[in-house]
């Protein structure tokens, strides 16, 4: 997400696959200064990925976690624009409700969203 909480990057994939393994993907390349996720991507790998590439990683701690990180709180509270990307992607009536039946035209709908999220 750039700062006004358009998507930048993202990527399909098949609803048994976990968020985390995703993140090295959508990360790489893109310069930042921050990167927010919430706990589900709380892994030492992706930490270490971020960090690699000088950025800070504003992650809660997964309640599990042994060694457990500082967090930025009061940054950690502007995730909400990721939230409300999220919610304006779900109003476009078939990203919500999937209607699509093969993968590539549900990508392709979701590219045509993304691209009106970022001429509003």
């Amino acid at each position: 997400m750039r700062g006004l909480g358009a998507p930048v990057r993202f990527l399909l994939t098949g609803g048994q696959r976990g968020d985390c393994p995703q993140a090295h993907t959508l990360i790489e390349g893109l310069p930042a200064e921050v990167i927010m996720a919430d706990a589900a991507y709380d892994a030492d790998p992706l930490r270490r990925a971020i960090a690699a590439k000088g950025a800070v990683a504003v992650i809660p701690n997964n309640p599990s976690r042994a060694r457990k990180y500082p967090l930025d709180k009061h940054l950690y509270a502007q995730r909400h624009l990721i939230e409300c990307c999220f919610s304006k992607l779900k109003q476009f009536h078939r990203v919500a409700t999937r209607y699509e039946k093969t993968a590539r035209n549900y990508l392709a709908v979701v590219t045509l969203a993304a691209t009106v999220l970022w001429l509003r």
